[in-house]
């Protein structure tokens, strides 16, 4: 009787431990959560299209294509190209020429962060990108003031700007306080016909939110008391903004370009089986530039800022030059004078 009642007791805890709908180990599946019967309705992952296994092997042997990339570019889809440039990017192998050979004027979302883009390929992707609303040059150590200068004159609808992350980005950033800026530019023409549309606004309209993580005090007052509408390190909120909504691209744990290439494999951006690790935003124990180079570059800021001024003086200069010389020029006069009279003597004669 003892024999049975443990064997009972045995068969009693076996039937306790016993799942009858266990989770499922099949690959590509995840289970479906049900009120009465959890874990009982496995929903396969969807897989990857046959474009993106195309676009992982075209961006698998990318710098093999490179030198033709102008040409066979021509006939790929925005969506296409934008997928190329974000798997250049994270094989560092975004530059110049890669970014303009793949340019597209349908393009609203640009991330070149931490790439070899300068200020020309910037330039004349803005030129090509003019309804880029998103634009990311966090850690670019070779854009500059000048480059964000012709972005905003180009890319008029530019609404997000995420920036910093390394000593170089930062201190341009703080030099575009005045870019940024909408205003009227002093003008010392002689009359409203002569000016340069151009030359009555400038800075970025459309600019409303601006990623700079690292941000130091004295350019976040800056921007804070000199362009209030542009929001610095916005933070995600169900009310929003001051009763605007947060876009996504303005939210500081996002990578911009992530959104193109998530259906395509990983393992497109491995080199030789070793991964590349994405470049991290500096500590705040990283150097700062070296004296001489900041010298160098408010220089080169200041150089860059004044050149319109010195055209437009130029300008004047030459028209005034023409006025002076008409009137001690007695020649010159004389035949003022002689038209004068001629148009008085028709004038009679009618």
């Amino acid at each position: 009787m003892d024999e049975d009642k443990k064997g009972a007791k045995v068969l009693a805890n076996s039937l306790h431990n016993l799942h009858l709908n266990p989770p499922s180990t099949i690959n590509n599946s995840i289970p479906i959560t049900h009120l009465q019967f959890p874990g009982l309705l496995p929903k396969k992952i969807k897989p990857p299209s046959l474009v993106s296994l195309c676009v992982g092997v075209i961006g698998r042997h990318l710098e093999d294509i490179i030198t033709d990339l102008n040409e066979i570019a021509t006939n790929l889809p925005a969506d296409i190209k934008m997928a190329l440039a974000a798997i250049a990017r994270r094989r560092r192998l975004l530059n110049d020429d890669v970014l303009i050979a793949l340019a597209d004027t349908s393009w609203e979302i640009l991330d070149v962060s931490g790439s070899d883009v300068s200020d020309s390929g910037l330039i004349k992707a803005a030129e090509v990108c003019r309804f880029i609303k998103a634009l990311d040059i966090s850690r670019c150590t070779k854009i500059t003031a000048t480059g964000i200068s012709e972005l905003v004159k180009h890319c008029r609808l530019l609404e997000t700007l995420r920036c910093g992350g390394c000593p170089r980005s930062d201190s341009t950033a703080r030099r575009c306080l005045n870019i940024f800026i909408p205003r009227l530019e002093y003008v010392e023409e002689d009359s409203w016909e002569e000016l340069d549309t151009k030359e009555i606004t400038t800075g970025a309209h459309s600019l409303r939110w601006l990623v700079w993580p690292n941000i130091d005090k004295n350019s976040l007052e800056d921007f804070s008391r000199e362009c209030p509408r542009i929001v610095v390190n916005p933070k995600s909120s169900p009310f929003g903004f001051m009763g605007t909504q947060v876009p996504w691209e303005a939210l500081q744990n996002i990578v911009l370009d992530d959104a193109v290439v998530k259906d395509i494999d990983p393992r497109t951006w491995t080199v030789h089986g070793i991964a590349v690790k994405p470049i991290l935003p500096p500590s705040s124990s990283s150097s700062e530039l070296s004296l001489a180079e900041k010298f160098r570059l408010a220089f080169e800021e200041r150089d860059n800022r004044l050149a319109p001024k010195r055209a437009k003086n130029a300008r004047q200069h030459q028209r005034r030059a023409a006025r002076e010389l008409i009137l001690m020029s007695t020649r010159a006069k004389s035949m003022v004078l002689a038209s004068q009279v001629s148009k008085s003597l028709n004038s009679r004669g009618s």
